[in-house]
């Protein structure tokens, strides 16, 4: 079946779906099995495509220690997780989530709210980011209530000892 039109014989072609027939010049070829598609049928579902899973990737969720294990084409879930088991990479312990250390807190420590605090490289959930609110082990404050980002608010860390004494006045009032 050739496409184009008369002036333009090798220009474009057509739908090779059997209800279509569409002359297209901007064809789409099916990765899955070669044949040439128009905007409508280009998809694998669209043309009910018999090798549309060849280039797809499904992955099994190992119930031990859950680790995402790619699973081939055409290969059975049960045969994966058997393979997966047997490989020594199933770590039951890897299943626990980790969980923010600070006393009494329980959050769930994953990418977005996770902080490692530069003093003592402890990874802490965003509320407890402070040195102060999870202990610090790295500062000398760690023993101290107050916190350690007081003194920078109030700007005691910028001046002398000497500026922190009142000025004794110049004029003195009777």
């Amino acid at each position: 079946m050739g496409g184009g039109t008369e002036a333009f014989p090798d220009l474009g072609a057509h739908c090779e779906h059997d209800d279509c027939n569409q002359l297209d010049f901007l064809p789409f070829t099916c990765d899955g099995c070669d044949k040439v598609f128009c905007l409508d049928h280009r998809t694998y579902k669209a043309h009910s495509c018999p090798k549309s899973e060849h280039n797809s990737r499904t992955v099994v969720i190992c119930e031990t220690c859950s680790m995402s294990i790619e699973k081939k084409f055409g290969e059975d879930e049960k045969a994966v997780l058997a393979r997966h088991e047997k490989s020594g990479s199933c770590d039951p312990a890897k299943k626990q989530k980790p969980r923010c250390p600070a006393k009494r807190c329980k959050e769930v420590l994953t990418f977005s709210n996770c902080n490692t605090c530069k003093k003592c490289g402890l990874k802490v959930c965003l509320k407890h980011r402070f040195p102060s609110d999870h202990l610090c082990k790295g500062t000398a404050a760690a023993g101290a209530r107050l916190p350690v980002r007081l003194p920078v608010r109030n700007g005691l860390d910028c001046r002398d000892k000497r500026s922190l004494q009142s000025p004794s006045p110049s004029v003195k009032a009777y």
